[in-house]
């Protein structure tokens, strides 16, 4: 599970077995962030976008409870956007995705343990920040 920032920097990464349900894993997703998120405020909403397989009331309602507000594709949405010729809208989680399957060593799970392949994730996330976030230092390496 990850969830990132509009510019696809990660926030917040689980790692749970394959077969598990997204609605199990959202509440320990949205608390694991470790980023100071701004205050919200009536002016300054923070969205949350989701796809298909968070829609139900609880998950909307964990999302309100951490004063998000949520945007859930429904199911079927891209079909029909692109039956009336409209582009389908991505979300950046996708690209974030791509960027993780740069590491050639995340692409298929070797690691025994939970916690070696965390670590590895999280270094990946460290690495994507790093290439993300501007630079407004000239840093002369020698």
């Amino acid at each position: 599970m990850l969830l990132v920032d509009a510019r696809g920097v990660p926030l917040s990464i689980i790692v749970t077995a394959a077969n598990r349900n997204d609605i199990t894993n959202l509440v320990a997703t949205l608390d694991a962030i470790v980023a100071p998120r701004p205050t919200v405020t009536s002016r300054a909403r923070q969205h949350l976008c989701a796809d298909a397989g968070f829609v139900s009331a609880a998950a909307g309602q964990h999302m309100r409870d951490r004063d998000y507000t949520p945007h859930i594709r429904p199911r079927g949405e891209e079909r029909t956007q692109r039956a009336q010729g409209k582009r389908p809208r991505r979300w950046v989680v996708e690209v974030t995705h791509a960027w993780f399957t740069r590491f050639r060593k995340l692409l298929v799970r070797y690691e025994k343990t939970h916690r070696s392949y965390l670590a590895l994730t999280m270094l990946a996330a460290a690495i994507i920040s790093f290439r993300r976030v501007p630079m407004k230092v000239n840093i002369i390496y020698g």
